[in-house]
């Protein structure tokens, strides 16, 4: 039976990554854009996209949304620049979200956020990244007290190189994985119970993605 997939983000250098791996299995998947120039990029994939502004809808739009899929990826972001739009989008729009799949019984929730995330970043305020690592704290600690069968996927620096199909869960700091081995952890992780409620943060390394997760 297929998985009805929502992925939020639909266009993103992941997203795009991601999309075609779980076509491919059989994942019937509804991609998420802001931007209906970018449909065409994500119809190549096998996903179906949808227009749809996170950042100017409310929670019930979001559910009517969100309902009737199984898991629920969010992958989207402001992708920084002016701060207020970061809030908007990586805690304000993800916090909806969340609420959302809950309101509409949707329980598998895989946020795709960062190492190193959390309420102790220790970024400066002063840092142009620092409401980025606010926004992505919050929307975190939000979807972790959600109730819902969360994972959050928290890689390392990405990058545009070749998939390795290979990580490293043990690194106590952060290092570099490619984007494409990060689309291969989301795509492995939302079918894998062990998973569930956990923080999953990695860099690239020796262990099969395979190994380590049952999807």
């Amino acid at each position: 039976m297929s998985t009805r997939i929502l992925l939020f983000g639909g266009h993103g250098k992941v997203a795009l990554l991601l999309e075609p791996l779980l076509v491919t299995r059989g994942d019937t998947v509804t991609a998420v854009i802001r931007n209906d120039a970018h449909a065409d990029d994500v119809a190549s994939t096998g996903a179906t996209p949808v227009v749809f502004d996170v950042e100017a809808f409310d929670e019930d739009q979001i559910s009517n949304l969100i309902a009737g899929n199984d898991v629920v990826i969010w992958s989207a972001g402001a992708g920084g620049g002016h701060p207020e739009r970061t809030y908007a989008v990586d805690r304000d729009a993800a916090i909806r979200s969340i609420d959302a799949a809950v309101d509409a019984g949707v329980r598998r929730y895989v946020m795709v956020s960062y190492f190193g995330a959390g309420r102790e970043h220790g970024i400066p305020a002063d840092n142009a990244f620092f409401a980025y690592a606010e926004a992505k704290a919050a929307a975190d600690e939000h979807l972790r007290a959600s109730g819902l069968d969360w994972t959050i996927v928290a890689p390392s620096t990405l990058t545009l190189d070749a998939p390795t199909g290979r990580i490293d869960l043990e690194a106590s700091e952060s290092g570099s994985v490619s984007r494409a081995d990060v689309a291969a952890v989301i795509a492995s992780v939302i079918a894998d119970a062990s998973t569930y409620r956990r923080t999953i943060s990695f860099n690239s390394g020796e262990v099969a993605i395979g190994d380590l997760f049952a999807g």
